[in-house]
């Protein structure tokens, strides 16, 4: 019932209310009522989908590629970029041939502007 509450982002006691009064189907499992999909959208009249969502979350993709990078550099950048990751998801690909770096950052806008920094101060 709670998922449903904050769907519709109404107060659990209220879910329960609906239920109790017949005006939203639900399936009593256990100690805990099931709700399906179907019968909440006929109760909100509108596909689940099409619901704005009342939370929202920023994410950044970022590519960046540093050429002519040496194996000791990108041990340091490495390690400096792991050691300010946090709540970031990082990707490194060294093409040891071409002496290239490619770093995926993956995260929100200011996490991933500071581990930017850290890649402008490093190269």
């Amino acid at each position: 019932m709670s998922q449903v509450a904050d769907l519709l982002d109404l107060h659990v006691k209220t879910v329960r209310g609906y239920v109790r009064d017949g005006r939203l189907k639900a399936v009593k499992v256990g100690k805990t009522y099931r709700i399906s999909r179907e019968d909440l959208e006929a109760f909100t009249g509108a596909p689940l989908a099409s619901r704005p969502r009342q939370d929202r979350y920023v994410e950044v993709s970022t590519i960046v590629q540093v050429d002519a990078i040496s194996r000791p550099d990108l041990d340091r950048l490495s390690s400096a970029l792991m050691g300010s990751a946090s709540g970031l998801r990082l990707e490194m690909s060294y093409n040891e041939e071409r002496a290239s770096l490619k770093i995926i950052i993956l995260g929100s806008p200011g996490r991933t502007a500071d581990a930017l920094r850290v890649v402008e101060a490093l190269t």
